[in-house]
Formats: structure tokens, C-alpha cells, sequence
């Protein structure tokens, strides 16, 4: 099977995004926020949780409300299963985990694993993110942010626990 134009194309924006998905982790890890906020669109909508100081509107909303992680240290923010689908050639979503450890004045360490859910738009400056949406798979005790929990399936009617697998 050969590759048409499309589908080269495709591969190319993949990587546009993908490469824009790191950027914001990078950027968020050196707290260089004027850049951060170039990976959004002009009026970006930015959930991170129900929390008033947990939400965005606008790079300039986004930028106010990710100075709170001046609280921090130091952070890391490693990104993995990324999954993009492409609404049409100027639309896509994307989702990715992303683990985030972050170390408080004091030393004490708190993590996050979460999940972005993202819409881009593409732009004359590239592939953009319009939203993005934080759910959370796991936390330790330290991490104390309301991020609100991510959709999981429940378990089968009648399933029970193994036993001896948690002792």
C-alpha cells in the first residue's frame, strides 16, 4: 500500500502536535510561562479542575493561573500514550497521560497521574491548543490539588477481588 499526500500529511501534523504537547511540559517545568501560553489559542478554555483557580480562559487567563506553580520548587511533567484524531485538516483531539512530580520548599515530593484531554486548532502559527481538560488517574498523599478523577469502567456484576494479591 502506498502513502498518498494525505496520508504524509497526517504524519507530518502528528508530529506538529505532538512536539506541541512536549513543548507545554517542558515550558511548564521551567516556568518559562510566556512561551507556555503561545501553545494556545488566543481564547483557549483550560480546565485543570472545578476549582475557580484551577480554570483559563485566554492565554493571559492561562498565564495568571499557571504563576500558582511558582509554589513549587521544582516540577516534572513526563507525557506518554498520546492518541490524536483528526476532526478534519484544521481540527483535531488528542489525548495523553502525563505523569507530574512536583517538589515543594521544604523537599516534600507530591505526584499526579493524570489524563489531557485536548481540541486543536491549526493555525498561521501551527497546531494550536483551543481546550484542554485534566482528569486525574492517581495521586499520592501529598498532592492535595481537587483535580476531579478520571472516567474509569466499574467492575462486572458478581466480579470479586482475588484474594492474597493485596496483603
Amino acid at each position: 500500500m502506498e502513502a498518498t499526500q494525505t496520508d504524509i500529511a497526517r504524519l507530518v501534523h502528528r508530529q506538529e502536535i505532538a512536539d506541541r504537547l512536549v513543548d507545554y511540559c517542558r515550558q511548564l517545568d521551567e516556568m518559562d510561562l510566556e512561551a507556555l501560553v503561545q501553545n494556545f489559542t488566543q481564547d483557549c478554555r483550560v480546565t485543570y479542575g472545578d476549582d475557580p483557580h484551577l480554570r483559563a480562559v485566554g492565554r493571559a487567563g492561562l498565564q495568571a493561573s499557571l504563576a500558582r506553580m511558582w509554589r513549587w520548587r521544582r516540577t516534572a511533567h513526563h507525557l506518554c500514550n498520546l492518541r490524536i484524531w483528526f476532526a478534519d485538516d484544521q481540527r483535531a483531539t488528542a489525548t495523553s497521560d502525563v505523569w507530574a512530580w512536583h517538589e515543594a520548599p521544604d523537599g516534600a515530593c507530591a505526584e499526579v497521574y493524570g489524563t489531557y484531554q485536548d481540541t486543536l486548532k491549526r493555525t498561521k502559527a501551527g497546531w494550536l491548543i483551543d481546550t484542554r481538560d485534566m482528569r486525574m488517574r492517581g495521586a499520592n498523599a501529598n498532592f492535595r490539588v481537587p483535580v476531579p478523577p478520571a472516567r474509569r469502567h466499574d467492575p462486572p456484576p458478581g466480579w470479586t477481588a482475588p484474594e492474597g494479591l493485596d496483603a
